[in-house]
């Protein structure tokens, strides 16, 4: 089965890696001439919303997925004329914009935190007035990795903070006074058959994660099922679905939810029955769903800007590296580590090691 996959950045890299054991082939479809998925498959350079290139996708393929949210909804929906694709355009459509993703989940019952949207100062003035500071100012759309978003903590904040994002559509979010960021990832099939893997301990520096560690009987899994659920039965959702939340008062809030295989979720390789990504694809494809069972105490730390010496890394006991293969760029996703060890206690030793590799951004 030859899958297509819009993106070819590192997760696309990893589906195909999870893929091709299974005997699947992979064509990616992406505008950057060094896509690092590039190596395990056929490369279709062009534009997300040329159809010509969409056509030549969905013809040589027998079915499309994606790889991260910045794809327009249209896209995907154009696709569906001609080829199976999963997720949906309408869950890209939700999932993809702010707005109509804390509208779902106020509409589900899931607790968030105050929201309105922004179409200009005067909407955020008034929103300020009625929500409060502090407060976080989002882009709707195209925001992540901490971009696309500024922290209101006082008036003088809130002046011209409308068009320093772009005079684009945004969102006014109230702050939420957490004790920690957790993630669950989820995957559901064809079939509608759901499994989920156990909730992730989340450290962000500067916006962007850092350190995911998979918790063992968290005791807000059974809740988090539930609100997940939730979202994926709406949905009709088939595939990986990551959703974001904050630890408030013994409960959670939700933050956001990415319909793809996600950042928290990397620790799966090697710590999981069934990673993510080879779930993602046994659901697209309709195939069985694996096993989310951990295997061991495992966690995972992005490596941003550079990749610390190869010999240094794999030095490191129950360590494993993954390498993205792109060009070295401050601040950029270049590769991460995933840690699987026997016990919590060495876990964590061994974060601290690969953490002494990590030069300071």
């Amino acid at each position: 089965m030859k899958i297509g996959v819009i993106g070819g950045g590192q997760l696309g890299r990893m589906l195909a890696l999870a893929g091709t054991p299974l005997g699947m082939s992979f064509a990616f479809l992406d505008p950057a001439p060094d896509a690092c998925a590039q190596a395990l498959g056929e490369h279709l350079r062009g534009d997300y919303n040329d159809h010509e290139h969409l056509r030549r996708l969905a013809d040589d393929v027998d079915l499309v997925t994606f790889e991260f949210e910045s794809v327009p909804a249209e896209t995907v929906a154009f696709l569906s004329q001609f080829v199976p694709v999963y997720p949906s355009a309408e869950a890209l459509r939700i999932a993809r914009d702010r707005w109509f993703e804390k509208s779902l989940f106020k509409d589900l019952g899931i607790p968030t935190p105050d929201f309105a949207d922004i179409q200009s100062q005067a909407d955020l003035d008034a929103a300020v007035a009625a929500i409060g500071l502090p407060a976080v100012l989002k882009t709707r759309t195209l925001g992540y990795d901490g971009k696309g978003q500024k922290v209101l903590r006082q008036a003088e904040d809130v002046v011209g903070a409308f068009a320093e994002l772009g005079s684009v559509p945004c969102i006014l979010e109230g702050f939420v006074p957490f004790t920690g960021e957790v993630s669950l990832v989820a995957v559901r099939g064809r079939d509608d058959e759901t499994r989920f893997y156990p909730l992730v301990h989340n450290r962000h520096d500067s916006g962007v994660l850092a350190l995911s560690i998979a918790s063992t009987a968290h005791p807000l899994q059974a809740l988090a099922e539930d609100y997940v659920g939730r979202v994926l039965k709406q949905l009709d959702y088939v595939g990986v679905l990551a959703f974001e939340f904050f630890e408030v008062d013994g409960g959670l809030k939700a933050n956001e939810i990415a319909p793809r295989v996600h950042n928290s979720g990397h620790w799966t390789i090697e710590g999981a029955e069934c990673s993510q990504f080879e779930n993602h694809l046994r659901a697209v494809t309709g195939l069985p769903l694996g096993s989310t069972a951990k295997v061991g105490e495992s966690a995972m730390l992005n490596f941003l800007g550079e990749v610390p010496e190869v010999g240094k890394v794999t030095a490191i006991a129950d360590c494993h590296l993954h390498h993205y293969g792109k060009a070295f760029k401050a601040g950029r996703k270049v590769g991460h580590a995933t840690l699987r060890c026997a016990d919590m206690a060495t876990l964590k030793a061994r974060i601290a090691e690969v953490e002494a590799l990590i030069e300071p951004a």
